[in-house]
């Protein structure tokens, strides 16, 4: 793990340049890292000032983001392509200029409910979309990364199994994939095998528990997660993300389906999963230990 990091909208929905200030102030105060926004839109934020503050706690940042039925790279529409190669082509050049290190989420595909199966067009259309945009992100020093999620936020990626056939239809070095343990364990027959699986093709990696709250509250096996992790020796990092309408507005409560509160105050959330993040890790690292000398 490089750095453990935290999603912002554990702090604020992200409306606000005094939210986004207030987040990383909260993300350094907890002794977490690296923080993970929303894409954050230049004309509505000073990015500028963002960035110095950045630079002033030392903490890095990472962006995510999902694309719409508007500007869906794997469309079937010339037009809305077209729409969304220049969204990920902007999306980049933002996470350049405040001074992040990674594009990351649901890239690939407009991030909702789908009403029809994924076609080969479509496919076909969001590869080579995802294509040029890891050499547009290669050149700005931003790492891409594809969040694989489950069936009700995309038809394209559900699985590891398809990212990595995804990422080597793209041809590209600089793809790689973003794993998250609450999409994971919806869809994966074995977690820990699709990250063993995935190896070193993996850029990113959620932990999230199964009912979006407190880690350790669900039916999420954190000790073969974090196993597998170890076993892989995956050195990037790892960000805690959980969501309540208490903190995000109604758009991502509905898509994300944020029906009830597992949380309502974020300070005792984020303190807590740091703690039990850094415990898992290091009984994965005792436990790799172990049997290696026994």
């Amino acid at each position: 793990m490089r750095r453990l990091g935290i999603h912002s909208f554990v702090w604020t929905g992200g409306q606000t340049q005094e939210g986004l200030e207030m987040a990383l102030e909260k993300t350094a105060e907890h002794g977490y890292r690296t923080i993970e926004f929303a894409y954050l839109r230049p004309e509505l934020f000073d990015l500028d000032r963002l960035s110095a503050k950045v630079r002033s706690l030392d903490v890095e940042i990472g962006v995510t983001m999902g694309l719409g039925l508007q500007n869906d790279v794997s469309s079937t529409d010339k037009d809305i392509v077209a729409r969304g190669k220049q969204t990920l082509a902007d999306a980049i050049k933002a996470v350049r200029d405040i001074g992040g290190n990674k594009l990351g989420g649901i890239l690939y595909s407009a991030h909702t409910k789908y009403g029809t199966l994924p076609s080969v067009d479509g496919w076909k259309n969001s590869v080579e979309a995802i294509a040029e945009a890891g050499e547009i992100a290669r050149a700005a020093g931003v790492d891409l990364v594809l969040e694989v999620v489950n069936r009700f936020e995309s038809n394209l990626l559900n699985t590891t199994a398809q990212g990595l056939k995804f990422i080597a239809d793209t041809g590209s070095d600089h793809v790689r994939l973003h794993l998250d343990t609450f999409h994971m364990n919806i869809e994966e027959a074995d977690p820990a095998a699709a990250i063993r699986l995935a190896g070193d093709k993996i850029g990113y990696f959620h932990i999230g528990e199964s009912n979006r709250g407190y880690l350790g509250d669900g039916v999420i096996n954190f000790d073969r997660t974090f196993d597998a992790l170890v076993e892989i020796d995956y050195s990037r990092d790892v960000v805690f993300e959980s969501f309540s309408t208490a903190v995000v507005d109604e758009g991502l409560s509905l898509v994300c389906g944020i029906w009830r509160d597992t949380w309502t105050e974020n300070d005792p959330l984020a303190a807590h999963a740091k703690q039990f993040i850094e415990l898992k890790y290091a009984e994965a690292k005792r436990r790799r230990q172990t049997n290696r000398t026994a």
